[in-house]
C-alpha cells in the first residue's frame, strides 16, 4: 500500500499542480508552482512527515497582497482579498457582504484585514462561501465566521469535511486537518443565492472535492454586464482515483465536470489559486491602465482542455501502478 500513502503524502499540495497552459506561461508567474512540483516530487515516494511546514513549502501561500477591485463601478463588484497563491474574494452589497473562500488555517484574520483596507468593516460580511473543502481554501472560514458572524453557506457534499475539518478519503492524516466550521445552510446545485443587488449562482462541480462548488455571478463596470466565474477546481492533484478512490464515484464526478463545464466562456474566470487564471499579469495590466485587463473568454475553455487531458493521463497511470502492485 506504499503508492496510496505516497499519494496521501502529496495532498499536502493537492490544490497547486500545474497544468500544460502554466508551463508555458513566463517564468515569473510560475515560481509558486516550480516550487510546488519540488515539494511534491520530494514527498510522494516518501511516508507522510509527521510534522509538514507549510509556509516554508508553499510561501506563495502566505505572501500578503494589496487587496484590490478585480472589476466594478464605484464600491460594487468583486474584490481579491487573497494571498499570492491563494484566491478568496470579497463582494460587496448594501445588504451586507459575502466573502467566497478563507485560505489557510490563520488567515481569517487576513481577510478581514484586507476587508478593512479596502474601506468596509468585516463585521458586515453576512455569508461565508467555500469552493471546497480542502485546508488551504477552508482553513480560516472558521476564524472568520467568529470575527463576522457571518452564515456560512456550503454544499452537501463537502458538509462533513468542513464540519468534520478533515481531507475527506484521507481522514487519518492529520496534516491535512483544518479548524472545524459549522455549516448553517445547504445550497444546492443551481441555486441562487441573493443579498442585496448581487445574486450569485451555485454550480456543484464535483471531483476535486465531493462538493466542489463553483459560482457564477453578473457584474457591471462601465455600463456594461460582464459574466464572472469562480471555480472550483478540475485538478486530480493527489487524489486517488482507484484502490481505493479518495471518494466512491471520483473519477464519475470529475469527467461529469468535465461535461458540464465544455461550454462555458465566462467573461472573467476567476480561480481560488491565482496563478491558473494568471491574476497576477491581469493585476499589473489593470494597474497600468487597462480597465478590462480581467476580461478574458478564452482563459477558462483552454485550462479545462488541459485539465481533462491531465485527468485522463492521470487515471491511466493510477491504475498502471494500482494493477502493478496487485499483481505483486
Amino acid at each position: 500500500m506504499r503508492w496510496i500513502s505516497g499519494l496521501m503524502a502529496a495532498t499536502l499540495a493537492a490544490c497547486a499542480p500545474v497544468t500544460q497552459d502554466m508551463a508555458e506561461a513566463p517564468a515569473d508567474q510560475n515560481r509558486s508552482n516550480t516550487d510546488t512540483l519540488d515539494s511534491i516530487s520530494n514527498l510522494v515516494d516518501d511516508e507522510i512527515p509527521a510534522q509538514f511546514d507549510f509556509r516554508q513549502s508553499f510561501p506563495s501561500w502566505y505572501a500578503a497582497v494589496e487587496p484590490y477591485r478585480v472589476i466594478g463601478t464605484g464600491k460594487t463588484g468583486i474584490y481579491f482579498v487573497g494571498t499570492e497563491g491563494l484566491g478568496m474574494y470579497f463582494i460587496p452589497t448594501a445588504a451586507g457582504h459575502i466573502v467566497i473562500d478563507g485560505g489557510m488555517p490563520g488567515e481569517g484574520q487576513y481577510v478581514a484585514d484586507a476587508i478593512r483596507k479596502l474601506g468596509f468593516d468585516p463585521k458586515d460580511v453576512k455569508i461565508l462561501l467555500n469552493s471546497h473543502a480542502h485546508l488551504d481554501h477552508s482553513g480560516g472560514l472558521a476564524e472568520l465566521k467568529a470575527l463576522t458572524g457571518a452564515q456560512m453557506i456550503a454544499s452537501e457534499g463537502d458538509r462533513s469535511a468542513l464540519e468534520g475539518g478533515f481531507y475527506l478519503g484521507s481522514e487519518d492524516d492529520s496534516a491535512m486537518n483544518a479548524p472545524p466550521v459549522k455549516v448553517d445552510r445547504i445550497i444546492a446545485d443551481g441555486e441562487k443565492l441573493k443579498l442585496g443587488d448581487v445574486t450569485l449562482t451555485a454550480h456543484i462541480t464535483p471531483g476535486h472535492s465531493r462538493g466542489c462548488t463553483s459560482w457564477t455571478m453578473p457584474v457591471v463596470q462601465g455600463g456594461q454586464t460582464y459574466q464572472a466565474l469562480f471555480f472550483c477546481s478540475a485538478t486530480v492533484a493527489a487524489n486517488r482515483l482507484v484502490g481505493p478512490p479518495q471518494y466512491e464515484g471520483i473519477v464519475a464526478d470529475y469527467r461529469k465536470t468535465f461535461a458540464m463545464t465544455k461550454d462555458w466562456k465566462p467573461d472573467i474566470f476567476l480561480a481560488n489559486h491565482p496563478e491558473f487564471a494568471g491574476l497576477a499579469g491581469k493585476r499589473e495590466r489593470q494597474k497600468a491602465g487597462d480597465p478590462l485587463a480581467f476580461v478574458d473568454r478564452e482563459g477558462f475553455p483552454a485550462m479545462m482542455a488541459s485539465l481533462e487531458a491531465a485527468f485522463e493521463a492521470a487515471l491511466e497511470k493510477q491504475t498502471l501502478k494500482y494493477n502493478a502492485i496487485m499483481s505483486d
